[in-house]
């Protein structure tokens, strides 16, 4: 006898193809068999009007630390995830020595965007190494599925200790983080992830660790995967970062190569073109790379108190790690006010901040006398002024103690563009940054969004095609066996949809982080069940309860 039966489905299983309409049976947490008149069962659901996937594999989050104190892992579990990949840009919290705690938790606090005092409260610091890490993800449980990668700043981190970010590392140096990455790759890890953006900068705006690695480290360390067998390769680039140099990667260590972040910058409009026709080609060659690009429009809110979209300008490193005093005379330096401004106005192939003022507005001020400044833009309100942008929002924010709170509608607002990078061959949809910027930020949604805005609304793609980009794909991507597809013998990761209302909804803020923090937060629409390992995490009321089927997935295909 089955466990449950779905009838009547519009079954989409993750293949691209057309989707049947059908049943589908759930037995010990797999699917039993997919077709009609499957027999008996202990429960059945009629699905009438409805449409079924296999659950979405989010391939992109910042869990690492969140998913110590919260094995539910909120939200991603009622936004329709089942798997969710931790450890992105190799900004992990293991290994971790107990004297490097701080250090660790300050970094992410910085490149995270998350609270210290929530990761000082939160972080169960019951591990060293990244072996027992895992070990205690396992011993937990989770609502999801969980895949880890090793990282490399954490790694860089435990081998140099406070000279990890200043300085390349010796030839010693490089061989003991060889043998640390590659006893995780044997414990579970599903790969290695890095970074060498430089809009990611760690505690007192110094680099993260991993950005003052050379070739011969990166090499060394992406070759480590040749020897495991297994394991993806994960970086998010900067700007010098060529294509070239990570197909070189791929070829010498025969392991696929995932690309983040690639986003469309409306004053370099080609520029995340050239990057996915230079990863075409390389496919064109034989090699496995992705470029990972969003389905959402990157928009975040911020203060000055911690300016994420503009803390990878050069020009404004020097307001990086000061002390309050001193980093308000900063920025109201005329010298350093015009230094931005110069750089702003100068091209690049990418930056998240581009002078795009009518695209960032006040959202909510300090002073009650400001009150007429929320909901409008900076280009707006200087121009009413007579003042220059830049200067209008520093001297805003400067009135009010750094305290007011502004959105930047960052990259990927040409809906044209962005379209044309989802369906690039060599795409992967990606870039949620789930668990991180927390206060500012939350695209934990974006596979609702897929199926709600860009094939159902806009119809960029087919809803069967919108289904494999989150599922079959990342699954074949990362060598997650036996999931992403809706088939028999595979796990029963399930996701059932109205297809007519799917999406997400306005964003709100929450307080449920450790002390009571707030964070924002999403609800999903149209979502009528989460089923995780044949178990149901989550309907259209939210969350189910305190369910944890979730698997730690340590062995891969690729």
């Amino acid at each position: 006898m089955h466990d449950l039966l779905i009838k009547n489905a519009q079954i989409f299983d993750g293949s691209g193809a057309v989707p049947t309409q059908g049943d589908l049976a759930v037995a010990q947490g797999r699917i039993a068999a997919l077709g009609a008149d499957l027999g008996p069962t202990r429960q059945t659901i009629d699905a009438t009007g409805l449409a079924l996937m296999p659950g979405i594999i989010d391939n992109h989050t910042h869990y690492d630390a969140q998913i110590t104190w919260d094995n539910g892992i909120a939200p991603s579990p009622a936004l329709g995830v089942t798997t969710a990949i931790i450890g992105n840009c190799g900004f992990t919290i293991a290994p971790c020595r107990p004297a490097d705690r701080e250090l660790i938790m300050r970094n992410l606090t910085q490149v995270e965007g998350m609270s210290l005092d929530v990761l000082r409260q939160g972080i169960r610091w019951e591990f060293e190494s990244i072996p027992e890490y895992l070990d205690l993800l396992e011993r937990q449980g989770s609502t999801t599925n969980i895949a880890a990668f090793a990282g490399h700043s954490s790694i860089r981190t435990y081998v140099m200790g406070a000279d990890a970010p200043k300085r390349a590392a010796t030839a010693a140096e490089v061989d003991e983080m060889k043998g640390i990455l590659e006893e995780a790759m044997r414990a579970g890890a599903i790969g290695f992830a890095t970074s060498t953006s430089p809009a990611h900068n760690g505690h007192d705006g110094i680099p993260m660790p991993s950005r003052l690695a050379d070739d011969y480290e990166l090499r060394t360390l992406v070759g480590a995967l040749r020897q495991s067998g297994h394991g993806v390769f994960m970086l998010t680039k900067g700007g010098h970062t060529k294509i070239e140099f990570l197909e070189e990667l791929s070829v010498e260590s025969g392991r696929p190569v995932v690309i983040a972040a690639l986003l469309h910058n409306k004053t370099n409009p080609q520029a995340v073109f050239n990057d996915l026709d230079a990863i075409a080609a390389a496919n064109s060659r034989g090699r496995a790379l992705s470029g990972a690009v969003s389905c959402c429009v990157l928009t975040m809110d911020f203060t000055l108190h911690s300016p994420y979209p503009v803390e990878g300008l050069q020009s404004w490193k020097p307001a990086l790690g000061l002390a309050p005093d001193a980093f308000k005379a900063k920025i109201a330096s005329q010298a350093f006010r015009d230094a931005m401004r110069a750089e702003i106005a100068a091209p690049t192939t990418f930056r998240l901040f581009n002078g795009e003022w009518d695209q960032v507005q006040v959202v909510e001020v300090a002073d009650p006398a400001h009150a007429h400044y929320e909901q409008r833009s900076i280009a707006d309100l200087a121009r009413e002024a007579g003042r220059d942008p830049l200067d209008f929002m520093f001297d805003l924010s400067l009135a009010e103690n750094l305290d007011t709170v502004f959105t930047a509608t960052l990259l990927n607002s040409d809906e044209d563009a962005v379209g044309r990078m989802l369906n690039h061959p060599n795409s992967l949809v990606s870039l949620s940054d789930a668990g991180a910027h927390l206060t500012f930020f939350n695209d934990a949604a974006f596979g609702l969004h897929l199926l709600g805005h860009w094939a159902r609304d806009l119809r960029k793609m087919s809803m069967a095609e919108a289904v494999r980009r989150l599922t079959g794909q990342s699954a074949a991507v990362y060598g997650i066996k036996e999931r992403g597809l809706l088939k028999a013998g595979y796990a029963a990761d399930l996701l059932l949809f109205d297809p007519a209302s799917v999406g997400r909804g306005p964003k709100r803020r929450v307080n449920d982080l450790p002390g009571g923090a707030g964070r924002l937060h999403t609800d999903a629409i149209g979502v009528h069940g989460v089923w995780v390992n044949g178990v149901l995490v989550a309907d259209a009321g939210g969350l189910t309860g305190m369910q944890r089927p979730g698997k730690l997935l340590r062995e891969f295909s690729v």
